[in-house]
């Protein structure tokens, strides 16, 4: 459990640690760190589809069906997994000894197709990051994270309670505000564009670097919840055009192939730019990853690890790609 009481971490850095932290990334994760994280994933989608496959002389359709229904049991979604498959039957060179060369060749192209995977900054202006996602995917305590890396990094960090709507969503995020050691704007029972409307002019005339902006995220009723984010986002484009740096899913890795249909709606409702995977440690669904990537054409910009607020990491695709395949 949190101990969301507990004294800002902050409160005990040096000048001299915020100035090293200024000149570094602020997300330094080890390849052992990621290959620990993501090995039941790397079991799921790829130890397991290698040794159903390897051991064949040819390929044929009874193995490549197989192989099919072990990459959309892995998450990586029935068009992904279709696809590669079909490739392996047109084709004669590549032999079931040489699949897990294939594979990973296959899921880097799919990464790759997507661009950067930085986050987009601006070190001269202000910085508005729009984070949307469902309740319960850990929207809340990454926006917590994120600031609490920005604040380490020396930026000038503000928080917009902007979901108004989930009982105590303001107070969870003012508790997270404390412990990450950040300011906070809320006005609670008021429209959430006005607290959003309320923030902006906050961060633009006290010279704020960051703003985070919390949404709601209840899926009960879809057409309330487009209206309420397209809303939203007017409101930034309007007040702070060219701020807006990041429109942010957060997805949670434990759901899978649910993810997609989540990713569509959010799609849908505001311009995405990249996701968030929160709760990958342990997770055996990984792969939401690759079908995000190919589904949507975003790529994953950070990775949820862990409780602390230091277990959250900016997401490489290449070093993802090596820690599943590399034993």
């Amino acid at each position: 459990m949190f101990n969301f009481f507990k004294k800002n971490d902050t409160e005990n850095i040096s000048n001299e640690q915020k100035e090293e932290n200024k000149n570094k990334p602020f997300w330094n994760f080890t390849f052992e760190g990621l290959k620990k994280t993501i090995s039941n994933t790397t079991q799921n989608l790829v130890d397991n589809v290698v040794a159903a496959v390897e051991e064949e002389e040819e390929f044929d359709d009874f193995i490549l069906d197989d192989m099919e229904d072990l990459l959309i049991k892995a998450d990586l979604g029935v068009s992904i997994a279709s696809s590669i498959t079909d490739k392996l039957r047109k084709q004669t060179k590549v032999k079931p000894s040489e699949i897990k060369k294939f594979l990973k060749e296959e899921f880097s192209s799919i990464l790759n197709s997507t661009g950067s995977s930085d986050l987009n900054l601006d070190e001269n202006g202000l910085n508005i990051f729009f984070i949307t996602g469902v309740n319960g995917a850990g929207k809340t305590t990454l926006i917590a994270k994120l600031a609490y890396k920005f604040k380490l990094s020396g930026k000038k960090v503000l928080l917009a309670a902007a979901d108004t709507f989930r009982a105590a969503a303001e107070e969870q995020l003012d508790i997270w505000a404390q412990r990450a050691g950040v300011d906070i704007y809320r006005k609670d029972g008021i429209d959430s564009a006005a607290v959003v409307f309320d923030a902006i002019k906050k961060a633009q005339s006290e010279n704020y670097d960051i703003l985070l902006i919390d949404t709601a995220g209840r899926l009960h009723n879809k057409r309330n919840l487009m209206e309420e984010l397209n809303k939203v986002k007017s409101v930034i484009d309007k007040l702070a055009p060219g701020s807006l740096k990041e429109s942010m899913l957060v997805l949670d890795a434990n759901t899978g192939q649910n993810g997609l249909s989540q990713a569509k709606l959010f799609s849908e409702a505001v311009n995405l730019t990249s996701v968030a995977l929160t709760k990958l440690d342990g997770s055996a669904k990984g792969g939401i990853i690759i079908a995000i990537a190919k589904e949507f054409n975003l790529p994953v910009k950070l990775i949820g690890v862990g409780e602390k607020l230091e277990d959250l990491k900016l997401f490489s695709p290449s070093d993802f790609i090596d820690a599943l395949f590399e034993k």
